[in-house]
């Protein structure tokens, strides 16, 4: 199996520029408390106009740990996932889990309030990332802190601190967006993408469409040798 090798991205990439929003946000809302409010993902706030918090609350951290860890995950491991997918991907992937996720938490408050807590910050992002990055290597070896694991390994370690936190806080309520995150994370990695499926859904209905045409169509012969070798039914 290939080896795959660490490359630190540019501050200037979309990774690099994603990192620094967590920072700066992070350090405004700890400055300025009531900013915490406005960018947090409050479910019941979402409902009455604050959709900006769909994607804020992931650039939203509340330790000095989460902004630093926060800020590395997003600028190397994304750095990596932007190197390898390109800009444009890795933006659309980042943006659509993270609005997904809240959009998600935001309807199960809907139908099971108590199982979602008032407000969400954080985290959701990054783990996603690293679990992405992991799954995109797979078999092939790549390194956690100096231990030569597997892409597989090294995403079910992402996934594990998720759940570890679950447990150790013993409420899964604090951490559904994380959660929701993780699951979107291995589908969208497993080929279940927004743009494969519209091509999907679009070429089921250009085939459907076709279908219906050729059923007011009649064969020049009668249809007699629609079941001849000599036949092709696209030029009758």
């Amino acid at each position: 199996m290939a080896r795959l090798g660490f490359r630190m991205p540019s501050i200037q990439s979309a990774a690099g520029a994603l990192a620094l929003t967590l920072v700066a946000t992070s350090i405004v809302a700890a400055l300025v408390a009531p900013l915490f409010g406005v960018l947090a993902l409050l479910p019941s706030a979402v409902l009455h106009g604050f959709v900006w918090q769909l994607l804020s609350y992931a650039f939203l951290e509340r330790s000095p740990m989460g902004v630093i860890f926060g800020a590395i995950i997003l600028w190397s491991i994304g750095g990596m996932l932007e190197y390898t997918w390109g800009r444009r991907r890795f933006l659309r992937f980042s943006l659509t889990i993270t609005v997904l996720s809240g959009v998600a938490t935001v309807l199960l408050w809907l139908l099971l309030p108590n199982w979602v807590q008032s407000a969400y910050a954080g985290s959701v992002l990054t783990g996603s990332l690293w679990v992405a990055y992991g799954l995109q290597i797979g078999r092939g070896q790549t390194n956690f802190w100096g231990l030569a694991v597997t892409g597989n390994v090294l995403a079910l370690i992402g996934a594990g601190f998720v759940l570890l936190n679950v447990i150790f806080a013993g409420s899964v309520s604090a951490f559904v967006p994380e959660l929701f995150g993780l699951l979107f994370t291995f589908l969208y990695m497993r080929g279940v993408q927004p743009e494969l499926l519209w091509l999907r859904f679009r070429t089921a209905l250009l085939n459907r469409q076709l279908a219906k045409r050729a059923a007011h169509l009649k064969s020049v012969d009668g249809g007699r040798r629609s079941g001849g070798s000599g036949s092709d039914k696209f030029l009758h």
